[in-house]
């Protein structure tokens, strides 16, 4: 009985990491949001209640056959931040 209950606490204090709140650049600075994506290299954040996307320094954290293309976001302070960049396909850029 006590190895199930140690179990249930455990499995509940792994389940806590899994709930933790993606952050939004909706309350940061566009500094604070460049900063985020440059120095973790890539990074999912919300832009708003039900919206987010994937970010990345550069093209080298994107698989192929995708590549970096610019980006900008809303957010506490600038209406259109440029906060790196997302992966996108290399086909649908080039309109094939």
């Amino acid at each position: 009985m006590k190895t199930a209950l140690v179990l249930l606490a455990i499995a509940g204090l792994s389940t806590g990491a899994l709930a933790q709140p993606t952050a939004t650049t909706l309350n940061m600075t566009c500094d604070q949001a460049r900063q985020i994506v440059a120095s973790q290299g890539a990074v999912v954040l919300h832009t708003g209640p039900t919206t987010y996307d994937r970010y990345v320094r550069d093209s080298s954290f994107c698989n192929r056959p995708f590549t970096a293309r610019p980006a900008w976001v809303r957010t506490a302070d600038v209406a259109q931040c440029p906060i790196g960049s997302v992966c996108r396909s290399v086909d649908i850029e080039s309109g094939q």
